[in-house]
């Protein structure tokens, strides 16, 4: 490059060098090129330091969302690793299978990845009649990614849709609840279904019965390796239901349930209601109509009744135990008895006279307990119910039993004492009946009932003297050999009980003519007794000799009776007698 002439000129006007000045010229020129280079870089480097910075930050931002709420099912990005499928296996006392767990698969699709929709639909809906073509093939051809078509499959369902070779078909593994008795203790069970979903594990809950009473402990990881233990024995179980159902087409009854309590530990050893349904195809609550129509509603330990004359006993023990009689105090029950306008009548208009408070109950004296009752008065008749469990809603291990609170009066007058004395004014559930009598087998000890297998006493007080408990026990006794339930005084294992027919009342008030519930509380053995089974049936109307019966004598007796004699042996009972006959209502 020449040097400009002015820059020459100026140079040696001064003395100086030109070509040194033109050095110092491009000296300078190429510092300046060198930092306009560095600074350059340390832009870039800062701008690709951000960017590295913010895509880090991004990636950890997804990360923590991901972890924090998971993914929509859409994306299938999560497979439901989180969720706890597991859940405890049910025993009976036995250690016999009453719920578990099995292997299946759920079937979903993804419409975007299907060659041809329409053929899909036409598949599926072969195979699952249940599923709508239409419905399908809208959603196949939709703008959804995702879609749920079953969320449980046989495995031969399973090997169908692998024949299908759809690429948009998908199975993701799961456990579900199975129930392999059927529909055996099933409102014992209740049931379950899924929760909280992914495509590959489903979250199993408790909906009914014990599952969704105890489902913390059924899904406790770190015990869903010990199964839970009830205190029902399946086979007494299978006798029970199988004896109700018989009772029920017999006595074209409406409905039926029974009660066996061991009276020492409070174990049910077996609950049933009837009608039932299986808890593998649990059907849908009912929007519309009476509660007791669904075969859902339990009516041993949810449904509350009136039940008659089998609340006397309870009347004439707290009677003895306060001191104000004994058992062969003796009672006029002469017409008329009246308590303000209302005027207590026998059954059929019998006027029994003077009887013996034994007598009473033999009998089954309206007018004899009501004259106790008024003895008694009402704030101690309250106290005592209240002790025998009767005011307040079950404690036991189904969640319907939240729902079994007693109906009594709220002002407790002097009409209440007197129809409560004889079982009407309060409602109950046959499990707090059967907790009552087993107060008195007892000898005066309540046993709160469970269901749950127990090693010893499950939650137990006094609430009775133990004389009292033993007259009011002897009172059963003579009510099988001389009253209302000699049709059990022929089984070959000794029984003591009372029966009660208690006209059903209508929700509009006053009662009905023709709609009983029929009852039979007995305790067995009498002279060394352990159990107490509870029968009822509801409406039933037994036409074996052209007369419409009832009555609990009829009815809740002799099935009650059948029961026992099938259930003793598998107790561990020893007969009194041999029988050459036994009758039997299948």
């Amino acid at each position: 490059m020449r040097t400009p002439l002015a820059l020459v000129l100026t140079a040696r006007m001064k003395g100086e060098n030109p070509y040194f000045e033109k050095i110092k010229s491009s000296q300078f020129r190429d510092e300046d090129f060198e930092k306009r280079i560095r600074t350059d870089s340390e832009k870039r480097l800062r701008l690709l330091s951000q960017s590295i910075l913010s895509i880090f930050v991004g990636i950890a931002i997804c990360m923590a969302y991901l972890a924090t709420y998971g993914v929509t099912s859409e994306s299938l990005a999560w497979s439901g690793g989180d969720i706890a499928a597991q859940r405890a296996r049910i025993v009976d006392r036995k250690g016999r299978i009453l719920a578990t767990n099995f292997e299946t698969h759920s079937l979903y699709a993804e419409p975007h990845r299907m060659i041809n929709p329409a053929a899909v639909a036409a598949k599926l809906t072969d195979l699952f009649p249940e599923l709508e073509y239409d419905r399908l093939l809208k959603d196949f051809t939709g703008k959804r990614k995702f879609i749920w078509i079953k969320r449980k499959i046989s495995p031969k369902q399973q090997q169908a849709v692998h024949d299908f070779g759809e690429p948009g078909l998908f199975l993701g593994p799961r456990e579900m609840r199975i129930y392999p008795k059927g529909d055996l203790a099933a409102h014992v069970l209740g049931g379950a279904t899924f929760g909280k979903e992914g495509v590959s594990a489903a979250e199993v809950i408790g909906v009914a019965g014990v599952e969704r009473k105890l489902d913390s402990v059924l899904r406790d990881t770190t015990s869903t390796k010990q199964p839970l233990v009830l205190s029902i024995d399946v086979t007494i179980q299978e006798i029970v239901e199988d004896v109700l159902h018989s009772g029920m087409q017999l006595f074209n009854a409406r409905g039926a349930s029974a009660v066996l309590m061991d009276v020492h530990t409070g174990e049910l050893i077996s609950l049933a209601s009837l009608p039932d349904f299986d808890p593998n195809e649990r059907p849908r609550f009912p929007v519309s109509g009476k509660p007791d129509n669904s075969p859902l509603f339990n009516r041993a330990a949810q449904g509350v009744y009136e039940f008659g004359s089998v609340f006397k006993i309870f009347t004439v023990a707290q009677s003895i135990d306060l001191g104000l009689v004994t058992k062969n105090t003796m009672i006029d029950t002469s017409a008329p008895v009246r308590v303000g306008p209302f005027s207590i009548r026998e059954f059929r208009n019998r006027n029994y006279g003077k009887i013996s408070v034994s007598d009473i109950i033999v009998k089954s004296s309206n007018r004899g307990t009501a004259r106790l009752g008024l003895l008694i008065g009402k704030d101690r008749q309250r106290d005592f119910i209240e002790k025998l469990g009767m005011l307040k809603p079950l404690e036991l291990e189904i969640n319907e039993a939240k729902k079994s609170q007693p109906l009594f009066p709220k002002n407790w007058g002097k009409a209440n004492v007197v129809t409560i004395s004889y079982g009407h004014g309060i409602s109950i559930t046959p499990v707090h009946l059967a907790a009552a009598y087993a107060a008195i087998a007892n000898d005066g000890m309540y046993t709160a009932p469970t269901i749950i297998k127990q090693n010893n006493a499950h939650k137990s007080y006094r609430v009775m003297s133990s004389e009292a408990a033993k007259d009011a026990l002897n009172m059963l006794r003579r009510v099988v050999t001389d009253g209302t339930a000699t049709f059990a005084r022929d089984s070959a294992y000794s029984i003591a009980g009372k029966t009660g027919t208690a006209v059903k009342p209508k929700a509009t008030g006053g009662y009905y003519d023709d709609k009983v519930i029929s009852t039979f509380a007995a305790i067995f053995p009498d002279d060394d007794p352990q159990y107490v089974l509870v029968m009822t049936f509801h409406e039933p109307v037994g036409v074996s000799d052209d007369k419409p019966r009832r009555t609990a004598g009829w009815t809740a007796v002799p099935a009650a009776v059948e029961v026992i004699g099938r259930i003793a042996p598998l107790l561990n009972l020893t007969p009194r007698v041999a029988l050459t006959t036994q009758s039997s209502l299948n």
